[in-house]
């Protein structure tokens, strides 16, 4: 039998909006009670999203030249156009619009649709790839849009009636409905914090960065990916919980270009069952601490090796992802209250939520030349940039930040977040040792990088 929230019968005025009781509907007519309320109020904020990239590659050489151009223009030239399509929400009357960031990843055009088709270019205002969020800016004159309530995503059940509102497949704005079919999902794989909610209601390619919407017709998700072989819905789709995006769209208001989060400076691991029975708890569940970095906050609250963290502020932690995104959601300042197990008894140990030093600075630099590096950018080794750029277990060599399309570091199979160790031999430490290293030509180039965990050596020729 189907279950509705009082917050529903609440849109259609048959209960109290604060009521929070799950109950069984007691007649056919609540049965058959309609979401058009909720679509009414929720759809205005929803958006189409269209990005779009133009490369222009010269077919000869002469018409890079700017007397032969000024004869016979650009029709020598070969445009390369890409396009994206997408959906997004409007979360603030000045035209803030968040979506998803691989909507928008390497488009330099943005323009945005509204429900009532008018239409706007943005800006592009931020960008988080870690969690695969993005804010726009619509270019807007001074107009007030309408901008969607944001609710809790830590209230929401498994059972909960949702909508999924955005432009599958381009066909224009579409409603699906479904449940919440599990929360907490954490092996998605798909940004760096791994934390989701799983829906049944219908998601498609152009969903991304649509609403997931509560029967209170606020912003309880950011509709993100799918789980098909197909390439459509098969009723496994995930969304960002709302709390994530309220950090995003807050920086963004901010004015800042970077989001800024905790550092724990701790190294977790899963809890495995062979673990969880040497340390004798009942099942495996948790974040096992591996290691501590010296005068780190994990350090100054007291965190040891061997620790299995349990809680954050009183939510349970299943996995160290989980751990990630309860400390991911947090603003910088205050504490982080953390329930742990050591040797099979419980603590509470308070965490400042500071941001990761970048200590040293990070001194970047974009290589050129004829290096297997040119057209990367690098940058220092510091707390900051291996948060920044998730990586972990190591404490030597220069990280790469970026890497340019076409470019010889792209063509070699270098990858951003790769830490370079070493260049024929040569110890690397900062980025001038780097840039000293491939400053003349060689003979070959002996590469030592650190990748994901693993060292590995390569030859190139030079």
């Amino acid at each position: 039998m189907l279950r509705f929230t009082l917050a529903f019968l609440a849109v259609l005025g048959l209960a109290p909006a604060h009521a929070q009781t799950r109950a069984v509907p007691e007649s056919r007519a609540q049965v058959t009670l309609s979401y058009a309320p909720v679509v009414k109020k929720a759809q205005p904020s929803v958006v189409n999203v269209y990005a779009s990239r133009t490369e222009r590659r010269a077919s000869n050489p002469l018409f890079d030249d700017p007397i032969f151009r000024q004869f016979f223009g650009d029709q020598g030239s070969r445009g390369q156009t890409s396009q994206s399509l997408g959906s997004g929400v409007i979360v603030d009357a000045s035209g803030l619009v968040i979506t998803n960031h691989h909507v928008i990843e390497g488009m330099t055009t943005v323009k945005v649709a509204l429900a009532d088709r008018r239409e706007y270019e943005a800006d592009i205002v931020l960008r988080d790839p870690r969690t695969d969020l993005a804010v726009l800016k619509l270019k807007n004159g001074g107009t007030a849009f309408p901008a969607m309530e944001l609710g809790d995503s830590d209230a929401l059940e498994v059972g909960d009636i949702v909508l999924a509102i955005g432009n599958p497949f381009g066909v224009g704005q579409t409603v699906t409905q479904g449940i919440i079919s599990a929360l907490a999902r954490t092996q998605v794989g798909i940004t760096d914090y791994g934390f989701f909610i799983q829906t049944d209601a219908a998601i498609n390619p152009g969903n991304s960065g649509g609403g997931l919407v509560d029967m209170d017709g606020r912003l309880v998700g950011l509709n993100s990916a799918i789980y098909s072989k197909s390439g459509g819905s098969i009723g496994i789709g995930f969304a960002i919980p709302v709390n994530m995006v309220k950090i995003v769209v807050a920086a963004a208001k901010g004015g800042v270009r970077q989001v800024r989060r905790p550092w724990l400076g701790a190294n977790l691991q899963a809890v495995s069952k062979e673990i969880a029975d040497s340390l004798g708890m009942d099942r495996p569940a948790g974040a096992l601490v591996s290691e501590v970095l010296a005068n780190s906050p994990a350090a100054q609250a007291g965190l040891q090796r061997g620790d299995v963290i349990v809680k954050v502020d009183g939510a349970a932690v299943d996995d160290p992802e989980s751990f990630g995104y309860r400390m991911g959601v947090r603003q910088l300042g205050g504490t982080l209250h953390v329930g742990v197990l050591r040797r099979g008894k419980p603590s509470d140990l308070e965490v400042k939520l500071v941001a990761a030093p970048e200590t040293p600075a990070r001194e970047q630099i974009v290589l050129s030349g004829r290096s297997p590096f040119a057209g990367a950018t690098i940058v220092n080794l510091s707390p900051a940039t291996m948060e920044e750029l998730t990586v972990e277990g190591v404490k030597d060599g220069v990280i790469i930040a970026d890497i340019a399309d076409n470019s010889s570091a792209a063509a070699v199979g270098l990858k951003k977040g790769d830490v370079i160790l070493a260049v024929n031999d040569q110890k690397i430490d900062r980025t001038a040792d780097l840039r000293a290293a491939t400053s003349g030509r060689q003979a070959y180039w002996k590469l030592t990088v650190a990748r994901g965990g693993q060292v590995f050596t390569t030859v190139l020729g030079g």
